[in-house]
């Protein structure tokens, strides 16, 4: 429950803070490519149920039906204003409405599409237990995640032979103890990361 309120307040405050922000990063995306401001993905949350998670448009309409993964500065999907947003994570900000939906919280195991999910063994699947969050370990350690796959012959065979596990293996280390003060701790910690 204290940690639902926490959720529920820290993200009232960060949205009515980050609003006068977001109203120009609305028009820097309407402005540079046709579609909407907003991307929402279908993702797999708590006891696997489906949600779409919110994000700051950063990719040309229809750009998912050539896959799924993003090959970071290579990838000629995404608009100029996106590498922006990408790079300093600004696109992730309108997950907070996810988390005032209550489909995620602020600090939990980052969301997967369901073609990965299904790829998860029984254990993995735990991650499954908690609500899925902003930010976590496997966020901080993989800040650069887009770069990594934008380096490999094959980012598909990457991200599922190499960081998946490793994500989820850094996962375990919130899931032994999802605390409030564990929440706030790993929040200082992505706070840390994106200002350096």
């Amino acid at each position: 429950m204290a940690k639902r309120l926490f959720d529920i307040i820290v993200s009232l405050c960060v949205i009515v803070i980050f609003f006068p922000f977001g109203l120009i990063i609305t028009l820097f995306i309407l402005f540079e490519s046709r579609g909407g401001v907003f991307y929402r993905q279908q993702r797999i949350g708590k006891n696997g149920i489906a949600f779409g998670l919110f994000k700051f448009r950063t990719m040309r309409p229809n750009s998912e039906k050539f896959g799924q993964l993003t090959v970071g500065m290579r990838d000629p999907r995404i608009t100029k204003v996106g590498y922006l947003l990408r790079k300093y994570k600004l696109d992730e900000f309108p997950q907070f409405l996810n988390v005032l939906f209550g489909q995620m919280s602020i600090v939990g195991p980052r969301p997967e599409v369901k073609k990965y999910v299904d790829l998860y063994t029984t254990e993995q699947r735990m991650v499954l237990d908690v609500k899925p969050g902003i930010t976590d370990y496997a966020s901080i350690e993989y800040f650069d995640e887009n770069k990594i796959l934008g380096q490999s012959e094959n980012p598909e065979e990457t991200y599922i032979n190499e960081i998946m596990p490793a994500k989820l293996t850094l996962n375990n280390k919130y899931l032994v103890n999802p605390t409030l003060l564990h929440d706030i701790k790993i929040m200082w910690l992505t706070f840390k990361k994106v200002l350096s």
